[in-house]
């Protein structure tokens, strides 16, 4: 590998690494000024009480073998593209777990255990991460059409 090959791939795992950190952050943040909807059919009751206060939309990537799944994640992506909201699909749902039981242990663990869809819905939640992922996913959606997706480091 020649050391421009080099250089551009450890830059792009580098802005891989920042996005998934900004994430990161954004979901605790928000998490913690109440501002994470968490679950497939609260993030499906919201949606369709106020789409307006949705800013992002995290879906989990780790269950791509269970088709009831998938066919809610089709029927969200279609809803929050139709109102504007930004989507990301997630790998690392243990990582998610980890990081979002650390902050609210108050919460059973029935509702703590479905993470396969986060609404984040304050504008205002750690501004400058919400920029960072929004500008990671609209650079994505340049490239692949598709939802973009990130895989969360474990540390």
């Amino acid at each position: 590998m020649i050391p421009e090959e080099d250089f551009c791939c450890s830059g792009v795992e580098n802005r891989v690494q920042s996005v998934g950190l900004a994430l990161e952050e954004l979901l605790v943040t928000a998490q913690k000024q109440d501002c994470l909807t968490v679950g497939i059919y609260e993030s499906a009751q919201l949606l369709n009480a106020d789409p307006d206060c949705v800013v992002l939309c995290v879906l989990a990537a780790d269950d791509e073998g269970d088709v009831a799944l998938q066919i809610h994640f089709t029927l969200l992506q279609s809803f929050c593209c139709d109102s504007g909201i930004t989507i990301l699909r997630v790998s690392g749902g243990q990582r998610l777990q980890r990081l979002l039981r650390a902050v609210d242990t108050n919460r059973n663990q029935e509702e703590r255990s479905d993470l396969h869809c986060m609404l984040v819905t304050n504008p205002q939640a750690d501004h400058c991460r919400l920029q960072e992922v929004g500008n990671y996913c609209q650079e994505r959606r340049r490239v692949d059409p598709w939802v973009p997706e990130l895989v969360l480091q474990e540390r």
